[in-house]
C-alpha cells in the first residue's frame, strides 16, 4: 500500500507561510505562536510518517512498534530517510517542552528550532516521496 504523505505536505506548507508571516513582523508573539502551534502538529505528523515508513520497508512491521523513539530515529537515519538524528532528538525535546510549560523564552526557543524544523521537514518529505516514486 502507497503512503499518502498529503497530510504532510499541507502541514510543510502552513508552516512556511507562517514563518513567512513571523519574518514580516518579527515581533508579534501571536503569529510567533502560530509557527510554534504548526510546529508542533507538523513534527507529530512528520514522525508518524517516518515511522509508517519504517514499517511498511520492515520484513517484521510489527517490530517496529517495539522500538523506542530513539531507535526509530535512528532506523529512519540509517535507512536515509533523515540525515541528521541529532536533529530529530533537539525537535522532539522542543516539541515536548511546548506541552509542559510556556513562557517567553522558551517560546523564542522553540520558534527557533521550528525554522530549522521546517528544512529538515522538506528533507524528509522529499524523501519519503522519492521512496514511494
Amino acid at each position: 500500500m502507497k503512503l499518502d504523505f498529503s497530510s504532510l505536505r499541507q502541514a510543510i506548507n502552513s508552516l512556511d507561510k507562517a514563518i513567512i508571516r513571523t519574518k514580516d513582523a518579527p515581533a508579534d508573539e501571536e503569529l510567533r505562536d502560530a509557527v510554534i502551534q504548526r510546529f508542533e502538529y507538523t513534527y507529530e505528523l512528520a514522525f508518524k510518517m517516518m515511522k509508517r515508513q519504517i514499517e511498511q520497508e520492515s520484513p517484521d512491521p510489527s517490530g517496529i512498534d517495539r522500538l523506542s523513539f530513539k531507535d526509530i530515529l535512528r532506523t529512519a537515519a540509517e535507512k536515509g530517510i533523515i540525515s541528521d538524528v541529532a536533529a530529530w532528538f533537539v525537535y522532539r525535546d522542543q516539541r515536548n517542552i511546548t506541552s509542559h510549560t510556556y513562557d517567553a523564552q522558551e517560546a523564542q526557543s522553540v520558534y527557533k528550532t521550528a525554522l530549522e524544523f521546517f528544512k529538515d521537514a522538506k528533507e524528509l518529505l522529499s524523501n519519503l516521496e522519492l521512496r514511494v516514486s
